[in-house]
């Protein structure tokens, strides 16, 4: 290990107070979304980029979702690093059931407790401090060091990373590295995502006279079953690296999202999320809304999925359907240059080995590899998630950010 890199680990480590306090306070800054207001906690990372002395801009395209983009470049050319996290998190509720206030920032025990601790306010806490070390030492860097925060992510970011990516190309960058849960691996691809509405209209009836009308709900239930039958059906083969590092990988993905998962990434998968129909018990329905949710392995695309949704409603006259969202699969080299340099210090920071994976669910990074970037994703558990009490510990944190400022610097040292 190098001079720069053993005073880099030093800095993280007399900063471990610092670093803590700070991701309590961004967690007790509310940014729920919906309805995804994150100007109170873009305002805490703002504070900081201004007490540093760090260069930032603030772009909104929605007043209350700000996007917060830094950027400083290196002591000569070299290659263009950006750094991803968001700033929104899921919606709490009222909270009923929750052992620690959700917006508290609780720390005990070795763990720091809020909504959002890791998906993704402890990701999004590495970005910020990864581009606040480094910029200590942009001399000795080559090339440039970006820096986004953006809103919106939970609801696939149109307002946040997609707004960045269509009118801000200088976000592109040549590698993006993020840091969402991932179970300490590296996610250099995800699935996609096709929501989907069903609509089925008959004409209803009273429920005695069974003969005027179909039944929308049966209907709906046939139709249901005949579709997820088709669906389970479809063969898909990923191409052949990615299929290799999944299968590297397949006991770690087995560990961490449950026996099944490992078939689960690399088929198409339909879930009924929403069923919605029926005015009173002695009614024929007249009508039934069906929200589906298909996830898509990586190499496969809409268009190879709704000729088989085409082909199940030729039966099914009183079905018709609307796209609510779709975003494609992504990948990108599961051996590129960041996976070798996050690999070298993983190992370095944790002491063990790491493998590549697909993930189950969607981030911002998918954007940049739609644009042809190659995009990474590093990140702690997901203890929690989306439920409640959700929190990071603090070890793994600290790591984090290790890793990260570690192999940022790497990349822009080569």
């Amino acid at each position: 290990m190098n001079a720069q890199k053993k005073q880099l680990l030093k800095w993280i480590d007399d900063d471990r107070d610092k670093l803590v306090d700070y991701l309590s306070k961004f967690l007790q800054a509310k940014s729920p979304n919906p309805p995804g207001d994150t100007r109170e906690a873009a305002k805490h990372v703002t504070n900081f980029l201004d007490e540093e002395g760090l260069p930032y801009r603030i772009i909104a395209p929605k007043e209350e979702m700000v996007n917060i983009v830094g950027s400083f470049e290196g002591g000569s050319d070299g290659k263009h690093l950006v750094l991803n996290g968001h700033i929104d998190v899921y919606p709490v509720g009222d909270a009923k059931g929750w052992k620690y206030d959700p917006w508290g920032g609780t720390v005990e025990d070795g763990k720091i407790y809020g909504r959002g601790s890791n998906d993704m306010k402890a990701g999004t806490t590495t970005s910020i401090f990864t581009y606040h070390y480094l910029h200590k030492i942009r001399d000795q860097l080559k090339g440039k060091l970006t820096l986004t925060c953006v809103s919106d992510e939970e609801t696939f970011g149109p307002w946040g990373a997609r707004y960045l990516m269509k009118h801000h190309p200088e976000v592109h960058g040549d590698t993006l590295l993020n840091g969402e849960p991932c179970a300490h691996q590296i996610r250099f691809g995800e699935k996609g995502i096709l929501w989907l509405k069903f609509t089925v209209s008959t004409p209803g009836a009273h429920g005695a006279y069974e003969h005027a009308s179909p039944s929308a709900t049966k209907v709906a239930a046939r139709f249901m079953l005949e579709l997820d039958e088709a669906i389970s059906e479809i063969e898909h083969s990923a191409p052949g690296n990615v299929r290799e590092a999944l299968e590297k990988a397949k006991d770690i993905i087995e560990e961490g999202y449950g026996e099944g998962a490992f078939e689960t990434l690399q088929k198409t998968t339909i879930n009924f999320g929403t069923i919605h129909g029926g005015l009173k018990v002695n009614m024929i329905p007249g009508e039934v809304v069906i929200e589906a949710d298909i996830r898509l392995p990586v190499g496969q695309m809409k268009e190879d999925i709704l000729p088989v949704i085409d082909t199940v409603l030729e039966n099914y006259p009183h079905v018709s359907y609307e796209e609510v969202n779709y975003t494609a699969p992504s990948h990108c080299d599961p051996n590129g240059e960041m996976v070798g340099i996050l690999k070298k210090n993983i190992k370095l920071v944790e002491g063990r080995e790491s493998k590549t994976l697909i993930a189950m669910g969607g981030t911002d990074a998918r954007l940049w590899r739609y644009a042809g970037v190659p995009a990474y994703v590093y990140g702690p558990y997901a203890k929690g998630m989306g439920g409640k009490d959700d929190y990071v510990e603090v070890d793994e944190f600290i790591d984090i950010v290790k890793v990260h400022v570690l192999s940022a610097y790497e990349y822009l040292s080569a």
